[in-house]
């Protein structure tokens, strides 16, 4: 695909699964959870009904671990009919805990595609999630230095886009969005005018999924991050 990038003067970066390992640990969570309750249903309705019960919390706990641990919880009391046990409660709240501990993984060429375009252009970090999780991660992730600004939003809908580019005063003509969610960092962006980068992740949450029949053939999709260096780096 033909792309002009050259008036780009801002870049905004997703976090989670763009710039390192997050849902891949979600799904690992998800196989720990359904064995935790395998006394109660199958996996598969395990599975659904956290996907459920998760979707009808989003407007009240909003995106991360704390209101994925909620949900959990609230998934075990009514997969069991609220016989659930309190050491089973403990281990849930164990799994939650330890997705937080977690040491942060970046993907690969990440620190290389940052310092090259450091200094180049303005980058920021637009993501979803808890506040205090995701400022966590970035702190561990070392990546602290190569930003301008950060900024975690509720929900990345054009609003949410079109809100944030006038506080900051970023043209709508001179951003670039890179993300890994169609949904959240591709589709609202080329809906406000501007520009967009699909860099997928090998596992996608079901919420953020998008047909990419839906989508027009108006943005660039690359296989890594790295990628993005042939159409900036000149």
């Amino acid at each position: 695909m033909e792309v002009d990038f050259s008036n780009i003067k801002t870049i905004g970066f997703d976090a989670d699964d763009t710039l390192w390992v997050n849902e891949t640990y979600f799904r690992d969570t998800e196989e720990k959870f359904a064995e935790l309750l395998e006394g109660y249903e199958t996996k598969n309705k395990i599975d659904q009904e956290l996907f459920k019960m998760e979707m009808a919390n989003l407007d009240i706990y909003g995106y991360g671990i704390k209101g994925f641990m909620l949900s959990m919880i609230e998934s075990a009391l009514d997969l069991s009919n609220n016989k659930v046990s309190q050491e089973t409660i403990a281990k849930i709240l164990e799994l939650g805990k330890s997705m937080i501990s977690h040491p942060v993984e970046l993907l690969d060429g990440v620190e290389e595609v940052l310092s090259k375009l450091m200094g180049r252009y303005r980058l920021i970090v637009l993501t979803k999630g808890d506040l205090l999780d995701q400022e966590r991660k970035l702190e561990r992730s070392g990546l602290s230095q190569y930003f301008h600004h950060v900024e975690v939003l509720s929900d990345k809908k054009e609003n949410n886009y079109k809100n944030l580019l006038e506080h900051l005063k970023i043209d709508v003509n001179e951003f670039l969005m890179i993300g890994n969610s169609l949904k959240s960092d591709v589709l609202p962006i080329l809906n406000i005018g501007a520009q967009a980068v699909h860099v997928p992740f090998h596992t996608t949450w079901a919420h953020e999924m998008v047909s990419e029949d839906e989508m027009e053939n108006n943005h660039l999709k690359l296989n890594g991050l790295k990628d993005i260096l042939k159409y900036l780096d000149n």
